[in-house]
């Protein structure tokens, strides 16, 4: 794909995994929309899950959302959680991912932690597109793996997974032997409080770039 159609195809990713009301909503033409002109590899799931979003309604799409997202742990959306669990080392992830918005000139919002993968994903489509691209490639194996667990959940999300899967390089045997080890081992546990490191799900430009 050119860089302008995966930055597109991840772009409508990024507000597909976002928690779905009435902005999902109203955008549902545009990515439509955008969709249609993408390869069949990010096109086709996308459709799929826009045809699942048009014959269910909102309050069933954001009970589903809830249940899959924020009650399953092998589901988590958060993709520093896939190596570092509720651990003091994922303070340190969620920092690396704020400094790197910052570092490229992007205020975070209120919303969302910043490593949540349609936070990256939509940094990847429009804020530093190399950075973005590395901290994909950095999680391949936690995308999987999220990939992998709404598969098996029945889940109508795997198809935005998979749309974004095809944006990514193909898995290597190293990257394969990862997954397996994570999933194996599952993420490491010890409880901490995540509060302060802040939220987001919208960037904003800070003005200057460092």
């Amino acid at each position: 794909m050119t860089d302008s159609r995966i930055a597109a195809a991840r772009l409508a990713a990024s507000w597909l995994l976002a928690y779905p009301d009435e902005t999902l909503l109203d955008r549902l033409d545009d990515i439509a929309l955008v969709s249609a002109d993408l390869p069949t590899g990010t096109r086709q799931p996308i459709e799929a899950f826009l045809a699942h979003v048009a014959g269910t309604s909102l309050i069933e799409i954001q009970q589903h959302y809830v249940l899959v997202f924020d009650m399953k742990r092998k589901a988590c959306p958060y993709l520093s959680y896939w190596t570092d669990g509720d651990t003091r080392n994922r303070g340190q992830a969620i920092l690396r991912f704020q400094q790197a918005y910052l570092d490229a000139g992007y205020r975070l919002g209120p919303e969302e932690l910043p490593d949540h993968l349609a936070v990256v994903l939509a940094f990847a489509a429009i804020g530093d597109t190399i950075t973005g691209e590395a901290l994909l490639a950095e999680h391949q194996e936690a995308i999987h793996l999220l990939r992998d667990a709404l598969a098996g959940m029945g889940s109508a999300y795997v198809h935005v997974l998979d749309a974004v899967v095809a944006t990514l390089p193909d898995l290597t045997d190293e990257i394969r032997e990862r997954m397996a080890e994570l999933a194996a081992a599952g993420p490491p546990a010890e409880s901490v409080g995540l509060e302060p490191f802040g939220q987001l799900l919208s960037l904003e430009p800070t003005g200057a770039r460092r």
